[in-house]
């Protein structure tokens, strides 16, 4: 597995933070930028790391900018991208385990750099439960191919 991750210049800070957390846990990490606190648009990284999870099924992505939501909302339009914005780490688990999420979206601006790293290592740690799961992210997936043929 390789994690792709991106910030915009409103998430910079907190990626290099979680970019380095990973790197001592031995994780194979691929940074698509930003690479300074300049201004940028958000959604010119998005691309970037969706393109680069997509390349692999076993790639995961993260994504920071200020608040999550912006690089969520554009995920979310990428074929094959289930991007999720969490603030605490039940959700981050779920959404892993229930919603096949390879793209963990935060927000700089609303969380702290403590929780964030943990909302990181409990969205890695988990995997997809499949099962009753399955369908609905077949469904997803449906959707995907209907509205991007």
């Amino acid at each position: 597995m390789k994690l792709i991750i991106g910030s915009d210049h409103g998430g910079f800070i907190l990626k290099e933070k979680i970019k380095e957390h990973l790197a001592s846990k031995g994780y194979d990490v691929a940074d698509e930028g930003t690479y300074s606190l300049d201004s940028c648009d958000y959604p010119v990284i998005a691309e970037k790391v969706c393109a680069k999870v997509l390349e692999d099924n076993q790639n995961l992505g993260i994504l920071v900018c200020g608040t999550g939501i912006g690089m969520s909302i554009y995920a979310n339009k990428v074929k094959g991208i289930r991007a999720s914005h969490c603030t605490d780490t039940f959700s981050a688990r779920l959404t892993r385990q229930h919603n096949d999420s390879n793209i963990l979206c935060l927000g700089e601006r609303i969380t702290g750099v403590g929780l964030a790293l943990d909302i990181v290592d409990e969205w890695l740690n988990a995997s997809f439960e499949g099962g009753r799961h399955q369908k609905r992210v077949d469904m997803i997936n449906k959707l995907d191919m209907e509205r991007n043929d």
